[in-house]
């Protein structure tokens, strides 16, 4: 059975700190600590003489004066690491901590998952080739040498980096090895600790390299076990639940997130608050539990990004340079449907081609599976059609040699629909008003990701008021926006009512629209 060695990094809150060792060794585990040398002595003398009994705790023999983004954070890790592996022969795995993580599932759990694949927890992707840092420096991490703290000696720092730059002092990867990136918080098992040990004791080079990068505990054990470890016993992430907000800060929990981080497909998380007293002793007393069933929806981040987005809706698609001459063209009439039920705009599309000869197309920029004639590369993937959105729609128009076409929007996209209004073309606009049981905004959730199969009903309960009101926000955006030729078809409005609608947004006659909107299975889920 796994037996974890738990390597935690800290700096403040010896309470806590003596707590965290104490439910974790309860239930058979280890930990290794080390305790920041900036933090107070008197601090490290408390934890030291609360857990001094406790066999299944360790001390890193020397304290590191930690900063942010340096060396030392990893420089104190391997201390832990090296204090653990003699502490603890019989440890099968290595789990690396903060003074903020929590447990999320027991220790039963955690032994059983770790016994159920024999391999590595590390999130690590290609430093190069990936998207993973989103802002600020990135190459120049490596390739020039850091000596300087960027958020204590900004100054400093940057000048160091530009005489570098300015003098021609880049610097070699280490050939052999391919750069990784990826969360600091992993699992690795013994032997692949022990292979990193050995490798460093082979390979003062590489010590030397990393000890002047800027951010090392973000690549260096990322890159040495991809380096020393077969892909196939590597799983690229972490073990950790973890998220960050949209100013790249991470996201702190608090006493109502408990259902939640449960059903995260995790074994901690981080960052819980100091002042979640409630979550902090839950979380807790549920590590030497027995018997418990964990149901994973895995819906945290999704959810989160769903929650956060509301009222934060920005102009992501405000014309392009190189677009600022493109346009759908005069002459030309863009009927655009919007409804959050997809397919009841799709059948209103479908019908208006067969009922009236006006051609149209789906969800072209919402949903990629859209099927789309060959329009030279433009439309093959949904990112490409909504960079180039102006143009999709009028190479669409050639196509066909229309002077009407109808497309789907989803109402969430109010800036798409804002860019084509300012185009030259006329556009009419047509929402859809559905109505919304309970289980259908259920399927929805599970559909985008905010639930799961396995969600609690009391999650669901939690999410679907949140969910109405959001459908209602986007439909009084969509009004309070005043577009010109603004239509509406309503789920409870009389065929008459609708067919006029209809009339008026297509521009053809009362009998055809009547037959549109007499459609007996418009609005049929």
């Amino acid at each position: 059975m796994a037996r974890i060695a738990y390597v935690l990094l800290c700096h403040k809150d010896a309470e806590g700190i003596i707590a965290q060792a104490t439910r974790l060794t309860a239930a058979g585990d280890f930990i290794a600590i080390h305790f920041d040398a900036r933090a107070p002595a008197a601090e490290y003398d408390r934890i030291r003489t609360a857990l001094a009994d406790n066999p299944a705790v360790t001390f890193a023999r020397r304290r590191i004066r930690c900063g942010w983004g340096e060396w030392s954070l990893v420089q104190a890790t391997l201390n832990a690491v090296e204090a653990a592996l003699d502490a603890f022969p019989t440890a099968t795995h290595f789990y690396m901590l903060s003074g903020d993580c929590m447990p999320i599932k027991s220790a039963e759990y955690a032994h059983a998952f770790l016994d159920r694949d024999d391999c590595d927890y590390v999130e690590s992707v290609d430093f190069f080739g990936s998207d993973w840092i989103k802002t600020g420096i990135k190459e120049e991490r490596l390739i020039y040498r850091h000596w300087f703290n960027e958020r204590t000696q900004k100054r400093l720092f940057y000048g160091s980096l530009a005489l570098q730059q300015r003098l021609g002092l880049k610097r070699a990867v280490p050939a052999d090895l391919q750069i990784m990136i990826g969360s600091q918080w992993w699992c690795l098992r013994r032997h692949t600790v022990e292979a990193i040990m050995a490798f460093l004791d082979r390979r003062p080079d590489v010590l030397r390299f990393f000890r002047t990068t800027w951010i090392p505990d973000e690549t260096f054990f990322q890159t040495l076990v991809r380096h020393l470890v077969p892909e196939r016993e590597i799983r690229a992430r972490t073990p950790t639940f973890l998220m960050f907000t949209d100013y790249g800060m991470p996201v702190t929990f608090y006493d109502d997130h408990y259902d939640l981080l449960l059903a995260q497909d995790y074994l901690f998380a981080r960052k819980i608050s100091q002042d979640a007293v409630e979550l902090r002793a839950r979380l807790g007393a549920l590590y030497v539990r027995k018997g418990l069933h964990f149901p994973i929806s895995n819906e945290g981040r999704s959810l989160f990004r769903f929650l956060t987005a509301r009222g934060r809706i920005g102009r992501r698609f405000a014309p392009r340079f190189w677009e600022s001459e493109g346009s759908v063209g005069r002459g030309r009439t863009l009927l655009i449907i919007t409804c959050k039920k997809w397919h009841v705009a799709k059948r209103l599309v479908d019908r208006a081609r067969e009922v009236a000869g006006i051609p149209g197309v789906h969800y072209v920029f919402n949903e990629e599976a859209t099927p789309l004639p060959d329009l030279g590369g433009i439309q093959t993937t949904q990112e490409k059609r909504t960079r180039h959105r102006r143009a999709l729609i009028r190479l669409l128009f050639d196509t066909w040699e229309a002077d009407r076409l109808t497309i789907c929007i989803d109402p969430a996209s109010i800036d798409l629909i804002q860019d084509f209004y300012a185009d030259r073309a006329e556009v009419r606009l047509l929402e859809v008003e559905c109505s919304f049981s309970d289980a259908y905004l259920i399927g929805h959730a599970m559909r985008v990701g905010l639930a799961g199969a396995d969600t609690p009903d009391e999650v669901l309960d939690r999410i679907l008021p949140t969910i109405r009101y959001d459908l209602k926000f986007e439909s009084d955006r969509l009004r309070d926006a005043d577009f010109a030729g603004f239509h509406r078809l309503r789920e409870s409005a009389s065929v008459e009512d609708n067919a006029r609608a209809l009339a008026a947004f297509l521009g053809i006659d009362e009998g055809p629209a009547r037959e549109i909107a007499g459609t007996h299975y418009l609005f049929t889920d």
